[in-house]
């Protein structure tokens, strides 16, 4: 019906329309039926018969009241039929009816609301009822008819009631604030001048009044009222209908918010962003909005100039920033020039504090992007000095001035990178030495924008910063070391494009980095970190024989005696596991081998988890003989363990497989009957699975009819109820009110269908473990030796969390702590249950937030082995003599305590 409904409407529009309300109220009466089925399917239907026939046609039919005629009171009559869903006798699918209200506040709302206002109403009726279970579902109903009707009509249907002088503060419509600040949108901004925001003074003004009045709880209501009422503002400013008109009527109360009312500080810039990302699509708004620039940008200038007082937050700054960042975007070019003029003389200025000068900075970062060429030259002129300052914070927000200038992929910032490429080249290489450790993030990025821009004929000058970038991978703070790579790759990029071809250009790139191979051990360690990363970003490109050439390099690096070396030669030798082809790479496997073989105790102990992960590798890829062969002794036992993790991760993931595959058997359609033999007797085996349906069919609707009993909630005096009562449904509760029911305890252990307990052994967690580091990819590898650096990822930590439990590699260090003489005695004798002892007087004592003082047995599998039978009996056995002794010294103790 619902298909054949929705052909006959793409035919022809009014015929369908006008079977539609007998569709409605015949698919509305099986809401009654006690099958869940029936009724999520009749659900299902008039939601897509909403959506696919009646919704693209509403602006075509237009007003809907009443007293309409033709496709206009088709609606009206499909409405009274879900609105009658709210009467009593559909409360056991009231979850249903309210799913289709949303539904139909969101397809028509903006046009049928006439016929809508007493369903709204009935609505707020149901949400004042206490012990409601549709709390939820009627919010999001309401909120439906706020985004598509407007919170004009809303509030028209049902009054918030409240105006600053209630006797009593119940507040029962107090809930649509918060309703209506999460779905209003595309509404008259307008509408938010004339009613609330009167509303809102009038609150602030009463809470004031109940504050000296010493009512300090009123107060704080009255101002949480008018707080909310304030939050509704970012809402009203995604995509406004009347910004042109409304907005200067708005504009001096929110400035003098911004600036007279900190607790509305964080809101009213959220509203402003909102207003100028979401509202300013149409060039009038967004000229009236960029007016009142000159007004908005001082006093955020100002605000952001401030310091933070003591127990402040510093998000009132964060975000009075970023709104100078976004109005900036509409603003004038005169007006930003002259703003910017005026900050470059307040940072030159020498009685400027140091926090002024900072935030001054600051602002120069936000009003940079946005000047012209001319501007730009001479706030170039103006940070200049500072490049080389050796105040860490000021030389740090010269190189984020210049990193904004240099970021313009277009217009006036583009064009002054351009002409003054030479003298930007020759200050970066000047200010290399006296660039301070916070800075670099910055001018790494700096050096990014630019290189893109390089052509064949400034090669001299990347070469001059491959030392720096190198060295930089080891940076202290993470941005800088993610830069640092990433300008590696773009220098890479640019030696391509430099031509003549990729091998070459590629090989003569990797020749200014090797040198790094030879020098300090931080040199070697980061030069081959570098030649990591590039390995993996130009893995297509590089030729066979490099890739050779780098494998052989960094083997011979292993046999170094400083870890840091080690770990990147290790990180490299991973990733060329990865991304080298097989073929090449068994050249080259008794040579990785052999220099893995030679590593120190230390070392092997150190780095053992990356070394079960690399032998692993190699396990996947040439099998486990070759591996053994080419390793020493003393790597025989974890090769063993690898081995035997593989066959645990290989049954498991055959296990998975499998039981996919059955599950996807289950789903398989039935076919018809057949008359064959075999047909015949599959029919026999299908019958009995019918009558085990038909019995869980029985649960189902037992199952149904519990559901739909609901309690009624009487009146207080001795009148019957009336079921014909409007406002009955008020009293329908989800269960009968009173002592709480006791819940099923969890004790974190999975039941199975029989009712025994499931207990993970730590195996299958390795096995899952396998499993995924199995499936890992290239992509994978690469992040895990970024997280060797400090470029972490938050993707890979738990993996490393695991991996970080598994077994050690080899035997521990042969030094125990503990002996004689001065050491202190580690291995303390502990008795189980000596916790629980009393310190004044036999037997044991419950202690709070603990266990009963009872012997507890751990639920291990290794307690069925019948090798161990009688060695538990006897463990048994011995807490059974003991409490047998305490139950008889118990008593005689007690009859000594009474004696006169």
């Amino acid at each position: 019906m619902e298909k054949a409904h929705i052909n006959l409407v793409r035919l022809h529009r009014d015929l369908g329309l006008g079977h539609l309300p007998r569709l409605f109220g015949t698919a509305t009466t099986c809401l009654l039926s006690p099958h869940s089925q029936v009724v999520t399917a009749a659900t299902q239907c008039l939601q897509e018969i909403l959506k696919e026939c009646v919704a693209p046609h509403m602006a075509d039919i237009g007003s809907v009241t009443s007293s309409a005629s033709g496709p206009a009171q088709y609606v009206a009559k499909m409405f009274r039929a879900v609105e009658e869903g709210l009467t009593y006798r559909f409360h056991a699918s009231w979850s249903s009816v309210l799913q289709l209200l949303c539904v139909f506040f969101e397809a028509c709302g903006r046009q049928a609301h006439p016929v809508m206002r007493k369903c709204l109403q009935s609505l707020c009726d149901l949400r004042l009822s206490p012990y409601s279970p549709h709390m939820a579902a009627l919010d999001r109903a309401v909120g439906a008819a706020v985004a598509s009707m407007g919170p004009e009509v809303v509030l028209e249907a049902v009054p918030l009631e409240i105006d600053g002088s209630e006797e009593t503060l119940d507040f029962p419509r107090s809930w649509l604030l918060p309703v209506i600040r999460d779905h209003v949108r595309e509404t008259r901004l307008g509408f938010f001048t004339a009613y609330f925001l009167p509303l809102a003074t009038t609150l602030k003004r009463k809470a004031m009044d109940l504050a000296q009045a010493g009512s300090t709880v009123e107060s704080k209501i009255y101002d949480t009222l008018q707080w909310q009422i304030w939050t509704l503002l970012p809402g009203f400013c995604t995509r406004p209908t009347d910004v042109a008109t409304a907005f200067k009527g708005l504009a001096r109360t929110l400035g003098m918010a911004i600036s007279e009312r900190p607790d509305l500080r964080v809101t009213v810039c959220q509203a402003l962003r909102t207003l100028i990302t979401k509202g300013c699509e149409a060039e009038a708004d967004r000229a009236e909005v960029s007016r009142f620039a000159k007004n908005f940008l001082p006093i955020l200038f100002n605000l952001y100039g401030q310091p933070v007082a003591a127990g402040d937050t510093p998000a009132p700054r964060r975000a009075v920033l970023e709104t100078i960042k976004t109005y900036l975007t509409i603003t004038e070019l005169q007006l930003v020039n002259g703003f910017l003029e005026k900050a470059s003389e307040k940072v030159l200025d020498p009685a400027s504090s140091d926090f002024t000068r900072l935030s001054v900075l600051d602002l120069v970062v936000a009003l940079a992007p946005h000047a012209d060429e001319a501007a730009i030259s001479k706030l170039y002129s103006t940070i200049r000095p500072y490049l080389e300052s050796k105040a860490h914070g000021v030389q740090k927000k010269a190189y984020r001035v210049l990193e904004e200038v240099c970021a313009s992929p277009q217009g006036p910032g583009a064009r002054f990178v351009q002409s003054h490429l030479d003298d930007l080249k020759k200050t970066l290489l000047d200010s290399l030495r006296s660039t301070s450790s916070p800075a670099k993030r910055p001018r790494l990025k700096c050096l990014i924008h630019i290189v893109r821009k390089l052509s064949a004929e400034h090669e001299e000058f990347i070469s001059a910063l491959v030392p720096e970038v190198i060295l930089c991978t080891k940076e202290v703070s993470v941005g800088a070391r993610k830069n640092a790579f990433a300008l590696l790759v773009e220098m890479g990029h640019a030696f391509l494009r430099f031509g003549p071809n990729p091998a070459e250009a590629l090989e003569r790139y990797l020749v200014l980095i090797y040198p790094g191979l030879v020098g300090a051990v931080t040199t070697v360690s980061c030069s081959i970190l570098a030649l990591t990363h590039l390995l993996f970003e130009f893995k297509g490109l590089m030729g066979t024989s490099t890739m050779e050439q780098l494998l052989e390099n960094v083997c011979l690096l292993l046999a170094s005696r400083t870890r840091d070396v080690v770990r990147s030669a290790l990180g490299f030798i991973k990733v060329a596991v990865v991304v080298m082809d097989m073929a090449h790479l068994a050249k080259h496997v008794q040579l990785v081998m052999g220099a893995i073989g030679k590593l120190s105790d230390d070392m092997r102990r150190h780095f053992r988890m990356k070394l079960r992960n690399l032998f692993t590798k190699f396990i996947r890829k040439f099998g486990f003989e070759l591996v053994r062969k080419l390793l020493p002794e003393e790597y025989q036992k974890v090769l063993v363990n690898i081995r035997k993790a593989e066959a645990r991760a290989k049954k498991h993931r055959a296990l998975n497989q499998a039981a996919v595959e059955e599950e996807v058997e289950e789903e398989e359609p039935i076919q018809g009957k057949g008359d064959s033999i075999e047909e015949i007797l599959a029919d026999s085996e299908d019958e009995e699975d019918e009558e085990e349906e038909r019995s869980r069919g029985k649960e189902q609707q037992r199952l149904a009819r519990q559901r739909s009993r609901a309690w009624l909630k009487e009146g207080g005096g001795d009148e019957p109820l009336n079921f014909l009562d409007p406002k009955v449904a008020q009293r329908v509760l989800a269960t009968q009110p009173g002592p709480g029911r006791g819940k099923k305890k969890d004790h974190g252990f999975k039941v199975s269908a029989d009712g025994r307990l499931i207990i993970r052994e730590e195996e299958d967690d390795n096995a899952k473990m396998e499993e995924e580091e199995g499936a890992k990819g290239e992509d994978e590898e690469m992040a895990d030796l970024m997280e060797d650096v400090g470029v972490r990822s938050k993707k890979h930590q738990k993996l490393k969390q695991k991996e970080a439990d598994n077994e050690e590699l080899e035997m521990p260090p042969q030094y125990q702590a503990g002996g004689s003489g001065i050491h202190r005695p580690v291995a303390k004798k502990t008795t189980p249950g000596a916790e629980y002892k009393a310190k004044k007087a036999k037997g044991d004592v419950k202690k709070k937030g603990r266990l009963d003082p009872y012997a507890y047995i751990p639920l291990s599998k290794t307690k069925l082995n019948r090798r161990k039978k009688v060695k538990l009996q006897g463990q048994f056995k011995g807490l059974v003599r003991a409490a047998q002794r305490g139950s008889h010294v118990g008593p005689k103790l007690c009859r000594k305590d009474q004696r006169p």
